[in-house]
C-alpha cells in the first residue's frame, strides 16, 4: 500500500523561516495537494478545549484546579505557538474563539506579529471558530447565531479573510441536529465534521462506507441548505498507541539505532496497518486522522517532535 501522509510534513527544524507576503497562502489554497493513486493520510493536530465543562472558564484558561483535571489553555496556545513558529511545514487547528481571545487580548506586538503571520500562512488555522462548540440539542437557534456571529466577528476583525473558518467541528456535543447544518450551510461554510454519533448508526456507516454525505439540513431551503458532513473514525482521538501528549503514556518514537528501544519500524508498520484499516470504511483515497484530545498541547514540543518523526 502506497500512503502520502499530508498536511503535517516532517523536516528538520531549523532557523523559523517567515515566507514573503507575495506568496503566501491561506485556506484551501495552502493546504497539500492529494496525490492520486495513493491513500492520502491527513494527519491533523489539534486540541479539543471545552468553555466550561468540570472547571470554570478561568480556572480551564489559567490553569487552576488540577486537582480536578489537568488543563491550562493558556499553556496550550503559548507551546503551540512556539511550535508552529519553529517549523514552518507543520500545522495546527483551532476551534474555540472564547478561550482564543482571552489569550490574544494579553499578547504583546511581537507575538501577535507571529500568530498573525502563520495565519496568513495557513499554518494556523481557525475551524468552527465559534464563541464556543455549541450543543445542538438543549440550545436554541438564536443562541446558536448569536455566539457563532460574536466568534467568527472576532476572528474576521482581527486576521481578515484568512481568520474566516470554513469547516464546522462539533466533534464533542452528544448528538446533531439537522437545524445547525442548516445553519452553518447558511452561514456559508462547506464541510462539517462530527465525532459522536448513535454507535449504532456509526456501525452501519462503517460497514457501508457511509462515513461522508450531503447533509440536506432543510427541504425547503433545497440545496442551499446542503453541507459535506464526515464521521470522524476514532470521535477526535488519535489511533491508539499514538498519543505523544505529556497526559498520554503511550510510547514514543525512538529513531536512534544504536539504542535498544528504537522502534521505528514497528511503530510506523502500527500505523500503516490502522491506516490501511481506516481506509475501509470511507469511500476516497483521503483519511483523517486526528492527533490531539482534551486539553492537549499543553507541551506541543511532544506531539509536534515524535510527529515528525513519524511522518519521516
Amino acid at each position: 500500500m502506497i500512503v502520502a501522509v499530508l498536511l503535517l510534513v516532517s523536516a528538520v527544524s531549523g532557523i523559523p523561516v517567515e515566507l514573503p507576503k507575495s506568496v503566501e497562502k491561506c485556506g484551501y489554497e495552502s493546504c497539500t495537494q492529494a496525490e492520486p493513486g495513493v491513500l492520502n493520510v491527513h494527519i491533523v493536530p489539534h486540541t479539543h478545549d471545552d468553555v466550561g465543562w468540570l472547571k470554570t472558564v478561568d480556572q480551564y484558561y489559567f490553569g487552576s484546579r488540577n486537582n480536578i483535571q489537568k488543563a491550562g489553555v493558556q499553556y496550550i496556545l503559548d507551546s503551540v505557538v512556539k511550535e508552529l513558529w519553529q517549523d514552518p511545514k507543520r500545522r495546527f487547528i483551532y476551534v474555540e474563539t472564547a478561550f482564543f481571545w482571552k489569550w490574544w487580548v494579553r499578547q504583546g506586538d511581537d507575538v501577535r506579529h507571529k500568530v498573525h503571520t502563520m495565519v496568513r500562512q495557513g499554518r494556523l488555522q481557525f475551524v468552527g471558530g465559534a464563541w464556543s462548540m455549541n450543543d445542538e440539542a438543549a440550545s436554541h437557534y438564536q443562541s446558536t447565531i448569536d455566539q457563532f456571529t460574536r466568534g467568527l466577528r472576532k476572528l474576521n476583525e482581527t486576521f481578515g479573510v484568512c481568520g474566516i473558518p470554513r469547516v464546522g467541528w462539533q466533534i464533542d456535543p452528544f448528538g446533531h441536529s439537522r437545524e445547525f447544518a442548516s445553519l452553518l450551510a447558511g452561514m456559508g461554510y462547506d464541510g462539517l465534521f462530527l465525532g459522536r454519533i448513535d454507535y449504532q448508526d456509526k456501525r452501519t456507516r462503517l460497514n457501508n462506507k457511509e462515513m461522508e454525505m450531503i447533509w440536506r439540513g432543510d427541504d425547503n431551503l433545497g440545496a442551499s441548505s446542503d453541507i459535506f458532513t464526515g464521521v470522524l473514525y476514532n470521535t477526535y482521538s488519535p489511533p491508539p498507541g499514538f498519543c505523544f501528549d505529556v497526559l498520554c503514556d503511550d510510547e514514543p518514537i525512538i529513531d536512534d539505532p544504536h539504542s535498544p528501544m528504537y522502534n521505528v519500524d514497528e511503530r510506523v508498520d502500527k500505523f500503516l496497518a490502522i491506516s490501511k484499516n481506516m481506509s475501509k470504511r470511507y469511500r476516497t483515497n483521503n483519511i483523517l486522522i486526528t492527533m490531539g484530545e482534551d486539553f492537549h498541547y499543553q507541551d506541543a514540543e511532544m506531539w509536534f517532535h515524535n510527529l515528525d518523526k513519524l511522518i519521516q
